[in-house]
C-alpha cells in the first residue's frame, strides 16, 4: 500500500506556470532571471498558504538550473534540478524563524555564507516565518544582508510585514502575494479532483473555496476532509454537513422574512439550524456576509468585489433589488454589534435571538397597518425607553468676572471671610428642571439621571486663566427661585461628577458632608470643618459658583465659605452609635431589628 500524501504536498507547484493566482509576481521573478537581474534578498509577504515558500523554492531550483528554458523556467533534468526534486541539494538551506530565532541560529547560518557552492552558481538561504526573529537576531543579521557573498542570495518568507524593523525592509526586493480568489481555487481543486478520479459538484467545490479565504493550502486540506467523508463523490449536501456549515439558502431565507418583518417565521428558521448543530456565533458572522455582498450587489461598480461563484452573484443581485441600501447598512451595524458581544453574553441564544427580531422591525412602522397598537412598537424602541438617559455634562460656566475682580477674591483668607464670585451683568439660561419627589420622611428623591455626567476641568492653578476660558452665559433675562432641596441636590450631583476622576475622589467625598443652606436668598452659605477643605474649596470657588449658577438657572447667587465654630461641629459617630442612634429615632428600623433578629458585626 502506497503511503498517502495530503494534496497539499502531492500537488504542490514545481515550476512558475504551475503556481495559481500569482502570475504578475511569477512573470517578474522570471524576468529577472532570463535577464540575470537578480537582487541579493527578497522578502515574500502575503497571507498563508498562497504560495510564498513555495515560489521561494522554484526560484533557488531555477537560479541554479543549468539548462534554464527561454522563458524563464527550470529544465528539470540537470543535476541540481535533480538535487533539488530528491532534497538532497546542498545550495538551498531553509530556516524555521519561528523555532530558530535566537542569535545563535544566525550565526550559524551565517558562516555557512562563507562557503561557497560547490555545484551551481548561488547559494540560497529561505528564513520563513521572519518576523519571528528576536531583535538582536535582526541586528546580527542586517550587515550580511546588506553585503552578502555574491554568490549568496536570501529569501525572506513572512506573513506579518508590520513586525519587520524597516532596517530590514530596505535591504530587500519586497513581493506582495495574493490572496486566492474563488475561481481560481475552484479551478484547482477540479484539476485535483479530476486527477484523483473523484466526482464533484461545482457548488461543493465553490463552498470549499469560500471557507479557505484565499488560501490555497487551507482549500487543500478542506478538500481531503470533505472527499474522505464523500468517499470520492463531492456533493454540496455532503460537504455543508460534513463541515458542518449553514447552507447558504438559510441566510437568503433569512433576508427575506426579515423583509417582510415576519418574525415568528425568523425565529422558526433559527431553531431549525440552531437544532442542526450550527453555532449561534457563526450563523451572525454568516449573515453579516451575506448582507455585505447582497450590498456589494446594488451597484455595478462592486459587483467585483464578490468572492462567491456566477451562481450565487446573481442571487445577490436579485436579492439586492429588494433591499433599501438604509436596510443594509442598519442590518450590518446590529449583526456586527451582535458580534461584539457574543462571547461575553451569558444567554448566546437569546442574544442571537433578539438580534434578528430587531433585524426583522428594521423596516416595520411604528404600529401596525390596521390600526392596533404593537406591544411596545418597535424594539429598539423598548430598549431605547428602558434605559435611563444619561444627562450631558454639566457645561461649566462663569459670569464675567474681571481678572482684577477674581485676583482680589482669591486673595481673601480666614475664618468667617466670604468669597463670592458673582456679576450682575450675567445671567444662566433657564436649565429644564430635575424632577423631585417627596419620601414619607419628607426628604426629596433625586431621579439617577440627575447624578450623571462628567466634573471635566475642576481646578486651574489660576482663578483668572479659569475664568477666561469659561463658557459664557446666555441671558434670557431670567434668574430662577430656588430652595434648600434643590441646592442640596446640585450639590450632590456636582459631588458624584467629581468623583468620577480620581484625582477627586477624597475632596468630593468631603465635600458630601457638607451641607449649603440658603442664608438671605440669593446667598448661600457652607459651613466647613476644618481649614485645609476651606483652602482646597477656595481654589475652585469659581466652578463650584459656576456649577451651581448652571444647575440652579440663577447667575445672582452669592457663595460663601466659613469655619464651622466649635458649637457647630458635629460629632462623628462610629457604626456602633450610629446604630443605637438610629434604632432610637427610626421606629420602622427598630422594628425591623426586632423581628429579623439583627444584630451589628
Amino acid at each position: 500500500m502506497m503511503e498517502y500524501q495530503v494534496s497539499a504536498r502531492k500537488y504542490r507547484p514545481m515550476s512558475f506556470a504551475s503556481v495559481v493566482g500569482q502570475e504578475a509576481l511569477t512573470t517578474t521573478l522570471k524576468n529577472a532571471i532570463k535577464s540575470g537581474k537578480l537582487a541579493h534578498a527578497f522578502l515574500f509577504c502575503g497571507p498563508r498558504g498562497v504560495g510564498k515558500t513555495t515560489c521561494a523554492r522554484i526560484f533557488a531550483k531555477t537560479i541554479n538550473c543549468e539548462n534554464p528554458s527561454a522563458d524563464g523556467e527550470a529544465c528539470g533534468e540537470c543535476e541540481s534540478c535533480k538535487a533539488f526534486a530528491e532534497q538532497r541539494s546542498y545550495n538551498i538551506f531553509e530556516l524555521d524563524a519561528a523555532s530558530n530565532n535566537s542569535v545563535e541560529n544566525i550565526k550559524q547560518l551565517m558562516e555557512q555564507t562563507r562557503i561557497p557552492p560547490q555545484v551551481g552558481r548561488y547559494k540560497v538561504f529561505i528564513i520563513d516565518e521572519v518576523h519571528m526573529l528576536s531583535t538582536q537576531a535582526f541586528n546580527a543579521f542586517l550587515k550580511t544582508l546588506e553585503e552578502p557573498p555574491s554568490y549568496v542570495i536570501f529569501i525572506l518568507a513572512t506573513t506579518e510585514k508590520n513586525k519587520l524593523l524597516p532596517t530590514i525592509l530596505s535591504r530587500c526586493q519586497i513581493y506582495d502575494f495574493d490572496r486566492m480568489t474563488v475561481p481560481n481555487t475552484v479551478n484547482h481543486l477540479k484539476m485535483v479532483a479530476e486527477r484523483e478520479g473523484y466526482t464533484y459538484e461545482e457548488e461543493a467545490l465553490e463552498v470549499i473555496a469560500e471557507k479557505a479565504d484565499g488560501g490555497m493550502r487551507d482549500a487543500l486540506s478542506i478538500f481531503d476532509q470533505a472527499a474522505s467523508f464523500c468517499q470520492g463523490d463531492i456533493t454540496l449536501e455532503k460537504v455543508v454537513k460534513d463541515l458542518n456549515l449553514l447552507d447558504i439558502e438559510n441566510y437568503f431565507q433569512i433576508v427575506d422574512l426579515a423583509l417582510q418583518n415576519k418574525c415568528a417565521e425568523t425565529m422558526v428558521l433559527l431553531n431549525r439550524m440552531l437544532s442542526d448543530g450550527m453555532d449561534g456565533g457563526n450563523i451572525v458572522s454568516g449573515l453579516a456576509e451575506h448582507i455585505r455582498n447582497v450590498m456589494m450587489s446594488k451597484d455595478a461598480q462592486t459587483i467585483p468585489l464578490l468572492e462567491t461563484s456566477k451562481r450565487y452573484a446573481q442571487r445577490y443581485q436579485e436579492q439586492a433589488q429588494k433591499c433599501s441600501a438604509m436596510f443594509l447598512y442598519k442590518a450590518l451595524q446590529i449583526l456586527t454589534r451582535c458580534d461584539l458581544n457574543y462571547r461575553q453574553s451569558s444567554n448566546k441564544r437569546l442574544l442571537v435571538e433578539l438580534t434578528l427580531i430587531e433585524v426583522a422591525q428594521i423596516t416595520q412602522p411604528a404600529d401596525s397597518s390596521d390600526g392596533a397598537p404593537r406591544l411596545g412598537r418597535r424594539l429598539k424602541s423598548l430598549f431605547k425607553n428602558i434605559t435611563p438617559k444619561q444627562p450631558k455634562p454639566a457645561e461649566q460656566v462663569a459670569g464675567a468676572v474681571t481678572s482684577s475682580q477674581n485676583a482680589e477674591q482669591t486673595a481673601q483668607q480666614g475664618s468667617g471671610v466670604t468669597v463670592s464670585a458673582t456679576n450682575a451683568g450675567t445671567a444662566v439660561s433657564e436649565n429644564k428642571h430635575h424632577d423631585m419627589a417627596k419620601t414619607a420622611t419628607g426628604m426629596p428623591k433625586m431621579k439617577l439621571g440627575a447624578l450623571g455626567g462628567t466634573f471635566s476641568s475642576l481646578t486651574k492653578k489660576d482663578n483668572v486663566q479659569a475664568a477666561n476660558v469659561e463658557t459664557k452665559v446666555i441671558d434670557n433675562g431670567k434668574a430662577k427661585v430656588f430652595n434648600n432641596d434643590e441646592l442640596a441636590l446640585q450639590w450632590m450631583a456636582m459631588c458624584n461628577r467629581m468623583a468620577q476622576k480620581r484625582e477627586y475622589i477624597g475632596l468630593a467625598t468631603s465635600m458630601r458632608n457638607l451641607e449649603p443652606h440658603i442664608t438671605d436668598f440669593p446667598n448661600v452659605e457652607i459651613v466647613v470643618t476644618n481649614s485645609i477643605l476651606l483652602d482646597q474649596l477656595k481654589q475652585i470657588h469659581t466652578r463650584i459658583w459656576a456649577t451651581l449658577a448652571k444647575e440652579l438657572a440663577n447667575s445672582e447667587i452669592n457663595i460663601s465659605y466659613r469655619l464651622a465654630e466649635n458649637t457647630e461641629l458635629k460629632k462623628i459617630l462610629t457604626p456602633p452609635e450610629l446604630f443605637a442612634k438610629f434604632k432610637s429615632q427610626l421606629p420602622s428600623f427598630n422594628f425591623l431589628v426586632k423581628e429579623l433578629g439583627l444584630e451589628l458585626m
